[in-house]
């Protein structure tokens, strides 16, 4: 949840009561989100300031209610004016129909039919991204790539690794050098190679030529 921008949790009849202790280590710093998450008796109380309503289950048998994906719904939340609630089961069993039945929608995802179960935390994510999509988060700091270097930079790489190779004995036998020597210009111009890329091979050339160091 907090990963997305989510803090407002609510549980209904916790298993294991609450507080938990073991909720902690498990929430992995996200102290916030467990320190003012609220306890109720049951769905319908903990969804009564809520007019906007999303199960997340597979259809259910039995309930005809709208079915959207997690990216509709988001849109749809954003949208709407007073408060949502995505509604979520417990791990192992997920929501009951009768918890479906209290929803105005219903949250589903294409997913295998052969296997289609998610677990709680897979459940949470697939939502909480989708949600986020729609508020202001931090993007990963956009850091420009260095530009290509003139192609005479590259060409003069290119000339200092046949070189070392030749006298390596490489390019052998000596009818297949051409060939041999297309394929390599070939592969080296196929990326975009930055003055400090050639700077870096240049000196990996020259230090593999030498011969190596006593320790």
């Amino acid at each position: 949840m907090l990963n997305f921008g989510l803090t407002d949790l609510r549980l209904v009849a916790p298993r294991d009561g609450w507080p938990n202790p073991d909720a902690g280590p498990a929430a992995a710093g996200a102290d916030i989100v467990l320190a003012s998450a609220e306890v109720f008796d049951s769905l319908a109380d903990a969804v009564a300031d809520c007019t906007h309503i999303y199960a997340t289950t597979v259809r259910k048998r039995g309930v005809t209610k709208p079915v959207f994906t997690p990216e509709a719904a988001a849109k749809q939340v954003h949208a709407a004016a007073g408060r949502s609630a995505y509604v979520f089961g417990p791990e192992r069993s997920g929501l009951e129909t009768d918890d479906v039945a209290v929803a105005h929608s219903i949250v589903t995802v294409p997913i295998n039919p052969e296997f289609g179960s998610l677990n709680l935390a897979q459940a949470v994510i697939l939502i909480a991204y989708e949600w986020s999509k729609g508020i202001a988060l931090a993007s990963p700091p956009d850091v420009p790539l260095e530009p290509p270097a003139p192609h005479a930079e590259m060409e003069e790489l290119i000339q200092h690794l046949v070189r070392d190779l030749d006298a390596a004995g490489y390019f052998f036998p000596a009818g297949r050098t051409e060939a041999t020597l297309r394929t390599l210009r070939t592969t080296l111009t196929k990326t975009g190679w930055s003055h400090n890329d050639i700077r870096m091979l240049h000196g990996i050339i020259t230090i593999l030529g030498r011969e190596p160091r006593s320790r």
